[in-house]
């Protein structure tokens, strides 16, 4: 099996590393796993680089299966050769292998199937062998009363040639060769379709060549098509690829060597060109997926990894106008303690009772902060408690509802709070979301939160593989409270998955609180394999010994305990005392199985065992503008980024609509990517540089600002 010499070259990984990585996670081992506690493994390879290996390995084993199906097909038909056989088996392109195999695949009926059929295979190859004979000569034999007339003779003996250009493999490979070097990708209009297709009015006649065309433009134009209102095109000059196969296969000038031409000239136009442009559209839409899905992630990362308020006492405020502000108290736990509803806003506009009501809870309930979703009225709800004098220092904190809706009427709400109504979980949900974004998103499916761009255009079983990996991923970095954490987060968790997440629940509910990580060998079903993959991402709080709260794996305990004892000291006094740890010389407990990457990341754990990575909220304020209407072009403004996608930045200026900073004006500098400018959550300050208000579209700048 070639599979870790093709993709160490491929990804251009040591061999070892690549061998290494396939053990571990045909083993069972997760990539959080392998990329924190076996790095002498692999050589410190970090997630990215693991899941691109278990990418790659899950390609070729894909292949593969393909491969049997094309040895037992072309077997089947009783025409492998040796030489054929060697070619297949050695083959690690996919389109080579399509290539081989075209010949001998099963065809449907063809104009070139119905001319064999006729008898006519013969003729072609006469034909085909281009010789100084006229072409109706040759024809006349085979006249019958199936093919009663030369030309009828002629055009199948052309159907037969133009099946076999098509399916020469050196023919393929020049014709993608043009593809690849001139492609033109255009887009026209769908006669009639000028109204409903307005919102694609850029593309009505557009054409660029198809290596310079964006992914987002290329979503764009495809979603057009997908509607029925664009049609869309991918061909290079079709006359330039024309002449250089008229070089490769036209033998002379005679009257055979015409009928291979106007063969060649059909199997362009009928076979080859659309065959080479599907690969080509494919080959596109492969590639601005993974961009799409890339911005997806880094966003979805950010996201989830935003600051945490931590275990405060926090009042949830979903706003509304009409149907009134639902508030909720939650304790330092994210447990309801109380709910009610405010009308501060028209048509109530019962002001003075909505700041007494949330005086007098944020009092009763000992509240230290409130969270405001930043949807319809979140904005007047912001200023309305910023105005408010309470009787205790409260932070106050806009906080995005993006999918808190789709969460509240999702099943994971209706199991939570079976009694309470949809609009009192979104409360609950956004008052959660401030205490620790990453545990409360997660009981959302990623696509609803909305932070990337053309998600439902994109391969969706992509999308959820490399959004469930993101997950898992921020899950595990920032490690679990195992006495706190919900089945949801727990189901993130490196070796965990559903079943054990529940039972997790289940023991803790009939046990009570976890007191070492050892307990979890009595939850059932928790085996020793997954108890070795997530026990380093488990942490218990003010437990007796220090390391389980900590990512210090329980396989290492014994490493400690010894840096420990050779001090003179106990563990707890080495988790406490910095100058006892600066005496450690991590290379006197090197081992066979433990190297130094290892070691080095115990000693960085034990200077912060427990800690957050994540930081700490912060509050954010807007300036005294509320809609559209109040800007005007040449303001300068504070915000908080919202969406990066790979034309821009949508920026939250506080009116209700976003406004977006194209990435030309993202800096003075040139940008490629808007990634490496901007982030979620960044404060920036912009300039207003246009405002549409019939559209509700305005245009920003980051030019001139720091």
């Amino acid at each position: 099996m070639n599979y870790p010499r093709i993709i160490s070259q491929s990804l251009d990984i040591p061999l070892k590393k690549v061998e290494n990585t396939i053990d571990l996670l045909a083993e069972g081992a997760t990539i959080p796993f392998i990329a924190r506690y076996r790095k002498e493994a692999t050589g410190s390879l970090d997630e990215v680089q693991l899941a691109a290996i278990q990418q790659e390995l899950k390609k070729l084993i894909e292949l593969d299966k393909r491969r049997e199906t094309v040895l037992h097909t072309i077997e089947e038909l009783g025409k492998m050769t040796p030489e054929l056989r060697s070619r297949i088996e050695n083959c690690w392109d996919p389109i080579e292998l399509e290539d081989i195999y075209l010949p001998y695949k099963p065809k449907r009926k063809t104009r070139a199937s119905m001319a064999r059929e006729k008898g006519l295979e013969p003729l072609a190859t006469l034909i085909f062998e281009q010789k100084n004979q006229s072409a109706e000569q040759l024809a006349k034999p085979y006249l019958n009363d199936e093919v009663p007339t030369i030309e009828d003779a002629l055009q199948g003996a052309r159907d037969i040639i133009a099946e076999w250009i098509s399916e020469d493999e050196q023919v393929r490979q020049k014709v993608r060769h043009a593809f690849r070097k001139g492609a033109q990708i255009s887009s026209k209009l769908v006669r009639g379709k000028d109204e409903e297709g307005a919102k694609y009015q850029d593309y009505f006649a557009f054409s660029e060549p198809l290596k310079n065309c964006p992914s987002h433009r290329l979503l764009a134009m495809r979603r057009g098509e997908d509607e029925g209102l664009l049609r869309i095109t991918i061909e290079p000059e079709a006359e330039e690829v024309l002449y250089r196969l008229e070089q490769f296969l036209l033998r002379s000038n005679g009257d055979c060597t015409k009928q291979v031409k106007e063969a060649l000239h059909d199997c362009y136009d009928r076979l080859l060109s659309p065959s080479i442009e599907t690969e080509f559209r494919n080959e596109a839409k492969e590639k601005a997926d993974a961009e799409a899905i890339n911005i997806f992630v880094d966003n979805l990362r950010q996201l989830l990894l935003a600051p945490p308020l931590g275990q405060f006492r926090v009042m949830g405020i979903d706003p509304g106008f009409r149907t009134g502000c639902k508030v909720v108290m939650l304790n330092e736990f994210g447990d309801l303690l109380h709910n009610t509803v405010i009308y501060p806003h028209p048509p109530n506009s019962d002001e003075y009772m909505a700041r007494r009501i949330l005086q007098d809870n944020v009092d009763k309930y000992r509240i230290n902060a409130i969270a405001i979703g930043n949807g319809t009225a979140g904005r007047e709800t912001l200023d309305l408690c910023k105005d408010i004098v309470f009787s205790r220092p409260v932070n106050i904190f806009l906080v995005s509802e993006a999918g808190a809706s789709i969460y509240s009427a999702s099943s994971v709400a209706r199991e939570e709070f079976p009694d309470l109504d949809l609009t009192v979980r979104g409360a609950i949900s956004i008052g959660r979301r401030l205490m620790d974004p990453l545990a409360e998103l997660v009981k959302l499916d990623p696509k609803s939160i909305g932070v990337g761009q053309y998600q439902h255009d994109v391969n969706q079983v992509k999308l959820k593989e490399s959004l469930d990996r993101t997950v898992e991923s921020c899950v595990n970095s920032v490690g679990v409270n195992l006495n706190t954490a919900s089945k949801h987060l727990l189901n993130y968790v490196s070796g965990l998955g559903p079943s054990l997440a529940q039972n997790i629940v289940n023991y803790r509910a009939a046990n009570g609180e976890f007191k070492t990580r050892q307990q979890l060998k009595k939850v059932a079903r928790m085996g020793e394999k997954a108890f070795e993959q997530c026990a380093g991402f488990l942490r218990i709080r003010d437990a007796e010994n220090p390391l389980d709260n900590s990512a210090v794996h329980p396989e290492s305990y014994v490493i400690v305990e010894k840096m420990a004892k050779d001090l003179g000291v106990k563990v707890p006094d080495l988790v406490a005392d910095a100058t006892l740890r600066q005496q450690i010389d991590p290379k006197k407990y090197v081992t066979e199985k433990v190297g130094l990457p290892t070691l080095t990341d115990i000693l960085k754990e034990l200077e912060k065992p427990g800690l957050d990575p994540r930081g700490e909220a912060k509050s954010f304020s807007f300036a005294n503008v509320h809609s559209v209407e109040d800007l005007t072009v040449g303001m300068v403004l504070p915000g908080i980024v919202t969406n990066v996608t790979a034309f821009g930045a949508f920026v939250d200026i506080g009116v209700k609509q976003d406004g977006l900073v194209h990435v030309s004006q993202l800096s003075n500098k040139y940008v490629r990517n808007p990634a490496d400018v901007v982030f979620l959550n960044q404060e920036v300050s912009v300039r207003v540089v246009e405002i549409d208000l019939k559209r509700k579209r305005i245009q920003l700048t980051m030019k001139d600002l720091s």
